[in-house]
């Protein structure tokens, strides 16, 4: 099993760009399921969950061509089946994003019930109930869930709680269904709005992406795209944490400010420095590191993705820190492990209450999920002596080997057997 190995303390210095977004990729792979032209895709970026669900296309009977300049051309006139099968569903728990493109193609799916990430339940009775709304007959069995419709029609649906993967997958179902969709308390986030443009340059007909009320009116038809992926957003907070932990000075290039506003405003009330332009971000040693509450939301909001990493950074800020999770349950698991490196964190309900401290020591940590794993790297860039970090198979999945930008920028950190 891999690990990477750090030995901390060397501030970063130089310039990273950032890669194409996984939770914009993933989305527009399942896209073009919706149709039977070819489509290309760019910007793609070279991650383990990408792989995974083109490897899902592939057994349903697409056709992939992965070229050197992430370019994904994707052939789904071969699709032939309709079950996308366990053994690759169990490991990501975005690709229930097929399910709705196939049930609204084909007129009907199987698609095992997903996994993922261990940071609570996640469950996806939200996309089930919307697609039964839609007149989509629904089952569940033997750990599957089969959906099944003549044609989808148009409803007015509302989510309980705003979910991305949710909005998602019936922004794609009703794109193909038979007349008006309303989602109301849709998700907000940039990754949705990426798929929306896509999806209009199949030929569908949306309005109101970026909005909590997307409207779509069905069509008969969507045809092929081409269509680049937004930056990773989360990538970009992660290297802009990473320059402020270890007092470095960073050009962050290739990013959308736009994206990572919350986070910029919470990093600046530390006492970093954040210049902006278009297409970049510059991070900088402000004064000491400063004490802030952070209470995490849906975007707009201060990104929960971005907890555990703003978590390192406050562990060794002047002062007492709260992060309230409001997003999620069970994802302060990372906690332990910044504990073992000398961290001063209590938990109390939905918030972790952080006393900073002027050292953290390098430590043996496991990492338990994707954004867990990018804080334990953080903290390991600014400890004194060697951290280890297991499990890297979780960054892997949302970061492109993300020890090689860190390497670029200075920082002292290897990938080991």
């Amino acid at each position: 099993m891999e690990q990477f190995v750090i030995k901390g303390g060397k501030p970063l210095k130089g310039s990273v760009d950032i890669s194409g977004a996984k939770n914009a990729a993933i989305p527009l792979i399942a896209a073009s399921i919706l149709t039977d032209q070819k489509c290309v895709i760019e910007n793609v970026p070279r991650l383990v969950d990408v792989k995974t669900i083109c490897r899902i296309l592939e057994v349903l009977g697409a056709g992939i061509e992965d070229h050197k300049d992430r370019k994904l051309v994707i052939d789904p006139s071969g699709i032939g089946s309709v079950e996308a099968p366990y053994d690759l569903v169990r490991t990501m728990r975005a690709s229930v994003l097929v399910l709705g493109p196939l049930v609204a193609r084909f007129g009907k799916a199987k698609v095992s019930l997903p996994g993922g990430c261990a940071i609570g339940a996640r469950p996806i009775n939200l996309h089930l109930k919307a697609l039964e709304s839609m007149g989509a007959k629904i089952g569940i069995e033997h750990g599957y869930v089969t959906a099944k419709a003549s044609r989808l029609k148009g409803a007015n649906i509302y989510f309980d709680i705003p979910t991305v993967t949710g909005t998602e997958n019936i922004l794609m179902a009703a794109c193909l269904a038979e007349g008006k969709t309303v989602i109301e308390n849709a998700a907000c986030e940039p990754e949705v709005g990426n798929l929306a443009d896509v999806l209009r340059s199949m030929g569908a007909e949306i309005n109101g992406d970026g909005t909590d009320t997307i409207e779509v009116k069905g069509v008969k038809i969507l045809h092929s795209f081409q269509h680049g992926i937004i930056p990773d957003r989360i990538e970009t907070g992660t290297f802009m944490a990473a320059a402020a932990i270890t007092g470095g000075e960073v050009l962050i290039k290739k990013c959308i400010p736009e994206h990572v506003h919350a986070f910029t405003v919470k990093l600046r009330e530390t006492g970093v420095k954040v210049e902006e332009g278009d297409d970049w971000i510059e991070v900088k040693k402000g004064g000491k590191l400063k004490a802030v509450d952070i209470k995490t939301a849906p975007y707009p909001g201060f990104p929960t993705d971005m907890q555990a990493q703003m978590m390192s950074l406050l562990s060794v800020a002047n002062g007492l820190s709260v992060i309230t999770e409001t997003v999620f349950e069970n994802r302060f698991m990372h906690i332990a492990e910044l504990k073992r490196m000398g961290a001063d964190i209590t938990i109390e309900g939905h918030s972790a209450i952080i006393k900073g401290v002027k050292k953290l020591s390098g430590a043996p940590l496991m990492a338990t999920d994707l954004r867990a794993s990018a804080s334990l790297v953080l903290a390991g860039l600014f400890a004194e002596g060697k951290t280890t970090v297991s499990r890297i198979y979780h960054i892997d999945r949302g970061y492109e080997r993300i020890e090689n930008k860190l390497k670029a920028l200075g920082a002292d950190i290897k990938r080991v057997s």
